[in-house]
């Protein structure tokens, strides 16, 4: 059977040009809802994330959309409560940005998918700081190493990840 990281780059990686989160454009994009929509390699995938969250996490926030089935599946593995994060509050109903699980201020580690520049964890902190919770700790399953480490260890986020593209590249 092949490696994980085999399986993943198998099931996502696509070659082309792609315009990024950030703006930014690559001849290489990885599509996490192939390796999500797959319930094996999810499952496979969760199961070697589990060792990065750390030892101080008490909720699991997934981020929309790609972190909410990667923090729900981590969730059935560790039992720990879920919290999905939206890009915007909803104008309607509860009218929030978070839902599912109670936000603690402290013990909320950040589940992403693919993590690039680090936007996209860099505007849920906001969120949730402007709350008074302090997300210390993200997770992602792949580091596109352009940036979002850096910018994350920046703001006092330390990223987490399963696997950087060069690991991936080297199979």
């Amino acid at each position: 059977m092949p490696t994980l990281p085999r399986r993943i780059e198998s099931a996502a990686r696509l070659r082309g040009s792609f315009r990024l989160r950030s703006g930014a454009v690559s001849n290489t994009y990885f599509d996490k809802y192939r390796f999500e929509a797959d319930p094996v390699l999810l499952k496979d995938i969760c199961r070697a994330m589990q060792p990065l969250l750390p030892p101080e996490s008490r909720v699991l926030a997934g981020l929309e959309m790609g972190g909410i089935p990667l923090a729900t599946v981590l969730s059935q593995l560790t039992g720990l409560p879920t919290a999905f994060l939206r890009k915007r509050a909803k104008a309607y109903g509860t009218q929030r940005y978070a839902e599912g699980a109670e936000l603690p201020a402290a013990g909320v580690t950040l589940i992403e998918d693919v993590v690039s520049s680090g936007g996209a964890l860099l505007d849920a902190a906001d969120k949730l700081r402007a709350d008074g919770i302090e997300p210390q700790v993200a997770v992602c399953v792949i580091d596109r190493e352009s940036g979002g480490r850096e910018a994350l260890a920046a703001a006092g986020i330390e990223l987490h990840a399963l696997y950087t593209l060069s690991e991936l590249a080297a199979g």
